[in-house]
C-alpha cells in the first residue's frame, strides 16, 4: 500500500508539475498600447502581396462564397475547424480589432480577446512575419469591404475541443519568435529563409508530423503525408530543387512534372504572383539544404507477383496512357513527362495512385492559362489494374522506386 501511495502521490506532483508548466509557457504576453496605424496606398498594395505570399485567401474563402469572409473548413485528424472571416466586418470580422491585436494572432496565436487560437491557422509559421509586414497585411485586410459571415463553430473531437488540450499542445509545440536574419548568410538567403519558413508556412505541408500534429524543427521539410487528404508532400532541399523551383512555382510545371492537388491551390492562389526575386529567394535558400536521400525501395515479399503486375501494369499504359504520355515517357512535347518524374520516385505513391484514379488539373497560371488535365481512371480500372499501372512506372521511371500493391491502392482514397 506504502508503494501504491507513493506512485500516486509522485503522478499527482507529475501532473501538477506538468500542468503549472503548461500555464507558464501560455501565459499572456505583454500587450503594447494600440497605435493607430497610418495605413497609405504603398502600405495596403504591399499588404495585398504578402496576402498572396501568405495564400490567405485559399483558407479564408468557402467554396462559392466572397472572398476573404471565412467558413471554408479545415479537415484535420481531430475534427473540422473553420477559417474565420478577415474583412473589417464590425460583428464577424476584424472590424474591431486593431494592429495590436492583429499581432498578437500572428505572432503569439492568440485571438482578440486572448483566447488560444487552433493550430489550423499556421500561426507556428507566421510567428516568425515581422512587425511591419503584420502591420502591412492588417492594413490590407482593412481595405477590403466590410462583409458579415460568421464562422461556423468548429467541430472537433474530445478532448481536442477543450482548452486544456490545446494548452498542452502549445506548450509542447509552440514557441513564438520573429525572424533573426543569419548574418553568415547573404540577402536573398534571408529573403527566401523568411518566406519559407514564416509566411509562405511550407513546412505546414512538407513536414512529417507526430500523433498530435505537431512537427520537430530539425524535419521541418523531410516530407511527409499530409493528413486526412493523404496527399505525399516531397522532402524539400537540394540544388536541383533550387533549379527547378521558381518554374514550378510561377507556372506550376517543371521538368519533372507539375503540380497537382494541394500544391496546384498553392501555385494558383499564391506562388504565381510572387516576384521572381522572391521565387530565386526561396530558391536560393531550399537549393542550401540537404538534399532528400533516395529512399531505398522495400524489399519485395512475392517478386514474381511483382513482375506479374508490372507486365500487366505495361499492357494497360499502351492502351490506355501512352496516347498522351508516349511509350517513352517523354509527354511528347505537350504533357508532363513521366521519365524522372518526380512523382513516380516519392517514398510513398499516393500521388500517382491519386492521379490514376481521380486525375487533376494544374494550376491556371499567367505561365500556363490553359493547362492540359490529367482523366480519372478509377471508373475504368480495378484497384488490381491501378496497382499494376503504378507499379510498371514506378519501376519503370522511378529511379529505384518500389512497386504498389493492391492494398496501397485500397489504402489511399
Amino acid at each position: 500500500m506504502k508503494a501504491l501511495r507513493r506512485a500516486l502521490l509522485a503522478l499527482l506532483l507529475g501532473l501538477l508539475v506538468f500542468a503549472a508548466w503548461v500555464t507558464w509557457m501560455n501565459r499572456s504576453p505583454v500587450r503594447a498600447p494600440a497605435v493607430a496605424l497610418a495605413v497609405t496606398p504603398a502600405l495596403v498594395e504591399r499588404g495585398a502581396y504578402l496576402a498572396r505570399a501568405g495564400n490567405c485567401l485559399a483558407c479564408h474563402t468557402a467554396r462559392g462564397g466572397l472572398p476573404y469572409t471565412g467558413g471554408r473548413g479545415i479537415e484535420t485528424p481531430f475534427g473540422t475547424v473553420f477559417a474565420g472571416n478577415l474583412t473589417p466586418a464590425p460583428r464577424t470580422g476584424l472590424g474591431g480589432w486593431s494592429a495590436e491585436d492583429f499581432w498578437q494572432a500572428l505572432h503569439h496565436g492568440r485571438g482578440r480577446d486572448g483566447r488560444l487560437l487552433s493550430p489550423a491557422f499556421p500561426y507556428a509559421a507566421f510567428t516568425q512575419v515581422t512587425r511591419a509586414d503584420s502591420d502591412a497585411l492588417f492594413a490590407f485586410l482593412q481595405s477590403l469591404p466590410a462583409r458579415e459571415r460568421a464562422r461556423p463553430a468548429h467541430a472537433l473531437r474530445f478532448p481536442y475541443n477543450q482548452g486544456w488540450a490545446l494548452a498542452a499542445w502549445r506548450a509542447l509545440h509552440f514557441r513564438p519568435g520573429e525572424f533573426q536574419p543569419d548574418a553568415a548568410q547573404d540577402a536573398a538567403w534571408n529573403r527566401g529563409a523568411y518566406l519559407v519558413r514564416g509566411l509562405g508556412h511550407c513546412a505546414s505541408c512538407h513536414a512529417p508530423r507526430n500523433a498530435l500534429g505537431g512537427s520537430r524543427a530539425d524535419a521541418a521539410l523531410a516530407g511527409g503525408l499530409m493528413p486526412v487528404s493523404a496527399w505525399y508532400a516531397p522532402a524539400l532541399g537540394g540544388a536541383r530543387e533550387a533549379a527547378e523551383l521558381p518554374g514550378l512555382l510561377r507556372g506550376g510545371q517543371s521538368p519533372r512534372g507539375a503540380a497537382l492537388g494541394p500544391m496546384a491551390e498553392v501555385v494558383l492562389h499564391s506562388t504565381q504572383y510572387l516576384s521572381e526575386a522572391d521565387l530565386q529567394a526561396m530558391a536560393r535558400y531550399l537549393g542550401s539544404l540537404p538534399a532528400p536521400a533516395q529512399p531505398e525501395p522495400a524489399e519485395e515479399k512475392r517478386p514474381q507477383q511483382r513482375a506479374a503486375r508490372a507486365e500487366l501494369g505495361a499492357q494497360l499504359f499502351t492502351q490506355h496512357c501512352a496516347a498522351c504520355h508516349g511509350e517513352q515517357g517523354d509527354g511528347q512535347g505537350l504533357y508532363p513527362p513521366l521519365a524522372g518524374n518526380r512523382s513516380l520516385a516519392l517514398p510513398s505513391p499516393n500521388n500517382l495512385i491519386k492521379a490514376i484514379r481521380h486525375g487533376g488539373f494544374g494550376p491556371s497560371t499567367q505561365a500556363n492559362p490553359r493547362p492540359f488535365g490529367m482523366p480519372p481512371f478509377g471508373h475504368v480500372l480495378s484497384e488490381t489494374e491501378i496497382a499494376a499501372v503504378a507499379t510498371h512506372l514506378r519501376l519503370r521511371w522511378g529511379q529505384g522506386a518500389g512497386g504498389v500493391t493492391e492494398l496501397q491502392v485500397l489504402q489511399t482514397p
